[in-house]
């Protein structure tokens, strides 16, 4: 049902969400290297997330960009919010995404926030309920995202009214 989306077309803004030092132990000692969860999005329905590792820092993050431009979603909005409530889950992760009244904000925790600021959701309230690890909360919070349709779009695939759907 999604679209393959250009990234190229939309003017991404991206976030580092996580770095994390990882190190492995050989004969000669131990190996550190670097783990960055990078988001990015266009701020008007169109957000991705991508894990970048490397040796280096600044590497890791522009794998982690060039992956997060790979996974890119189209988010359906209802104006500065979502159109319903939604539980996203990935791995352990568990996160509840709730519409909210203009005015309201984005009320979230720090990793759940980058990717709803950059999907250009301004008014929403979400709790983290399971695992606050980065990856799976990031990860579970764009499962939620893309769960998300609008009547218009329940109503095509059911090819019914949309007041049908609404009653």
């Amino acid at each position: 049902m999604s679209t393959k989306i250009n990234p190229a077309e939309l003017d991404l803004r991206e976030q580092l969400v996580a770095l994390n030092r990882v190190s492995k132990t050989v004969k000669g000692g131990r190996i550190a290297r670097f783990a960055a969860i990078m988001v990015v999005g266009d701020g008007n329905g169109h957000v991705g997330v991508g894990l970048g590792k490397a040796a280096e820092v600044p590497e890791a993050i522009r794998k982690g960009i060039e992956d997060a431009k790979k996974n890119m979603i189209t988010v359906s909005l209802k104006g500065s919010t979502i159109p319903h409530e939604v539980i996203g889950e990935f791995g352990a992760g568990k996160v509840l995404l709730k519409p909210a009244a203009p005015g309201t904000g984005i009320i979230a925790g720090g990793k759940v926030r980058a990717v709803l600021e950059l999907a250009g959701i301004s008014n929403i309230r979400a709790k983290c309920l399971r695992s606050n690890n980065p990856t799976n909360v990031v990860k579970a919070t764009i499962a939620g995202l893309e769960a998300l349709r609008t009547a218009d779009e329940v109503a095509k695939i059911r090819d019914i009214s949309v007041d049908q759907v609404k009653a």
